[in-house]
């Protein structure tokens, strides 16, 4: 039996990420886990979500990153059981997300390959979509947005300008996992349509049972 398939959905805050990762988990249940990061409901996870939610609480930009990526660690075992379960496994984002966010900050040292450092030997996914859009601006305006420290419009624009930079380098290195969806003025069910043209392919792909990916130094 093949091993299940590890599909991540990254882009920004409010580019119905979480609504297409909802989506698609529903279509693929019962073999099917949704994670979504950060993983709140751990006691690291519980750090980052006061982080993100209370703004008296500091922390360097260095010591979250890391926070980030412990996060991500302390789940590897339960997703690595899952996929030679044969579930496949949907991410609302992993560590594109971790690696943008920590380097559109500026930090002196804190580039993007010194941002990936900490994730190197995590599980690489098996397809990664990128929910692009044209004005950043217009996420401003939804629902909930700037609820949390880094929902504000100028941060967001740098964190674009990074993503793009990131996918599009792994891109040119010949990383065929990465597909860039530009969602401007897309409704629900037009994402979804264009997200499951390119997931369905990859689910009826077999992958042996112990073949995974992992991130690597550059």
């Amino acid at each position: 039996m093949g091993r299940g398939k590890l599909i991540l959905i990254e882009g920004l805050d409010r580019t119905g990420k979480t609504t297409q990762c909802n989506i698609l988990y529903q279509k693929l249940l019962p073999d099917c886990k949704l994670l979504k990061f950060p993983e709140r409901s751990t006691r690291i996870g519980g750090l980052i979500d006061q982080y993100l939610t209370d703004d008296s609480f500091r922390l360097s930009d260095q010591a979250i990153h890391l926070l980030f990526s412990a996060n991500r660690w302390e789940m590897i075992n339960s997703m690595k059981e899952a996929l030679l379960e044969g579930k496949n496994i949907i991410m609302d984002r992993y560590v594109y997300s971790g690696v943008a966010y920590s380097a559109a900050k500026g930090t002196n040292g804190m580039d993007l390959n010194w941002c990936l450092q900490p994730d190197i030997g995590l599980l690489k996914p098996d397809l990664t979509l990128f929910l692009s859009i044209q004005d950043v601006a217009s996420n401003a305006v939804k629902d909930g947005f700037g609820e949390e420290r880094y929902e504000t419009l100028k941060f967001q624009k740098k964190v674009k300008q990074t993503f793009v930079t990131l996918l599009e380098n792994e891109i040119k290195k010949g990383d065929e996992s990465i597909k860039i969806i530009d969602v401007s003025g897309k409704d629900i069910q037009e994402v979804e349509a264009l997200i499951w043209e390119i997931v369905e392919p990859t689910l009826t792909t077999e992958i042996d049972h112990d073949n995974f990916s992992f991130f690597q130094h550059k």
